[in-house]
């Protein structure tokens, strides 16, 4: 049966901006001016939004205790190949109303597996040929594309960590694949999720081989990259649990030791989920500003999770704290092309109305909207960073603080300064200072 003309979203209009609107118009930006300029670059510049697939046009609304709650008309009952074009022609209507500029997916998301590799393929190549048109229809392109190699049985015990050499090898048949097809939807990015490269028991696993050899796979990704003439930043994306007890990109920092290590930090950056980081413990924006401080942040998967709850709920970042924290690092970067800000999202299980899908994305991206314009007024100010600058001040302004930091002081000259001049003094952190006045920018 053809959908080719049916109109999926038939009573929802294009999402404009009204900074009149009111307080219960909830389909309209009144913060997110894509055109206006904030320190010398459009608002869609920095804000590089993207929609992801997989859980905008996949999800049901399952979860572990519950079936599907969702029914949308792009997943009706024809065979899988038309239901895949209905899903495609569906979200692009989607992210032409909503207004965004970039999208991204798995390869499985968009297209069927078949009974072979080939049948697989040639299900992709049709979706692709498909996108293609959409994207030149419409505009939209692609901000990063990504292999699903955790969701199939194949992958219980990983992909490129798998014991199995021959699981090992159909990943990598299959990461070859979607590079390809990223390469061929002009994608910017490619993403590495690891979902089950980690371990649940020491007892049968051997870590460094596992280790050694997903750095190989990395390798071979790298030369297939250049081979094609993929321009694209390759990207990893760090978790630290769920679904193995234990996963190998745990946080940033374990990530950009592992790149280092195996000599592949030059070809690699970070795409960080901040849902992932508190996972593992630590504070929203943690990894987003360690990545950026040293320049391997690549993108942001924009989310948060529900801090009464211990597993990755993707909810959509509506906490204007949480934003500006993100906005202050990408304004401190200077961005993040070619990277963005993908909503890795999906509305709540009882959220069950299309319109729920604008409403998530309309209200996440005014919500950076709002954070970039307050964070640029921080970063226009300078006062907040004279802050910060005049607590480490004495590194700058005496001579043993700037032997330090060229590095060629030494503990014999160190231990000589304190015998010569004592006890330091105590200075305060002012660390409730610093808090309130940040809060005033939120103002």
């Amino acid at each position: 049966m053809s959908t080719e003309n049916k109109e999926f979203f038939p009573d929802i209009k294009p999402i404009i901006y009204n900074p009149q609107a009111s307080v219960d118009d909830v389909l309209v930006l009144k913060h997110y001016n894509q055109d206006e300029i904030i320190l010398g670059k459009p608002m869609h510049e920095w804000l590089r939004f993207s929609v992801c697939f997989w859980h905008t046009f996949r999800g049901l609304g399952a979860d572990i205790f519950g079936a599907p709650t969702f029914d949308r008309p792009w997943d009706q009952q024809f065979d899988s190949m038309t239901v895949a074009k209905n899903r495609l022609r569906a979200a692009f209507e989607f992210f032409t109303k909503l207004g965004i500029k970039y999208f991204t997916f798995h390869d499985r998301d968009i297209a069927p597996e078949g009974e072979t590799i080939e049948q697989t393929e040639q299900n992709l190549d049709e979706i692709v040929k498909l996108a293609k048109e959409l994207q030149k229809q419409t505009g939209v392109k692609c901000l990063w594309g990504t292999a699903n190699l955790f969701a199939n049985p194949r992958y219980m015990n990983g992909a490129a960590t798998n014991p199995d050499a021959h699981v090992f090898a159909y990943a990598a048949a299959q990461v070859k694949k979607a590079i390809e097809v990223t390469h061929e939807l002009g994608g910017e990015n490619y993403v590495f999720w690891g979902g089950r490269e980690g371990y649940m028991s020491l007892l049968n696993t051997d870590v460094r081989k596992e280790l050694d050899h997903l750095a190989a796979f990395l390798r071979m990704a790298v030369e297939h990259k250049k081979k094609i003439g993929f321009k694209g930043q390759l990207l990893i994306e760090p978790k630290p649990k769920e679904p193995t007890k234990h996963q190998y990109d745990y946080d940033a920092q374990t990530v950009m030791g592992f790149l280092s290590f195996y000599g592949l930090d030059k070809d690699f950056k970070l795409n960080i989920e901040p849902n992932h980081t508190t996972m593992a413990g630590h504070a929203y924006e943690h990894d987003v500003e360690m990545c950026s401080r040293y320049g391997m942040l690549g993108s942001i998967d924009s989310n948060t999770g529900d801090p009464s709850l211990g597993w990755d709920t993707d909810q959509f970042p509506m906490n204007l704290r949480d934003c500006a924290f993100i906005m202050k690092t990408i304004i401190t970067q200077g961005g993040l092309a070619p990277g963005g800000l993908n909503f890795d999202c999906k509305v709540r299980r009882e959220s069950t109305n299309l319109e729920d899908m604008f409403i998530a994305h309309v209200g996440a991206m005014d919500c950076f909207a709002l954070a970039l314009r307050k964070m640029a007024r921080l970063f226009e100010d300078k006062k907040y960073d004279a802050l910060v600058k005049q607590r480490y001040a004495s590194y700058a302004q005496t001579d043993i603080g700037k032997k330090i930091e060229a590095g060629t002081a030494t503990f014999e000259e160190l231990h000589a300064f304190i015998k010569k001049n004592g006890e330091p003094a105590k200075t305060s952190g002012q660390q409730e200072k610093y808090e309130a006045i940040f809060n005033r920018y939120l103002d």
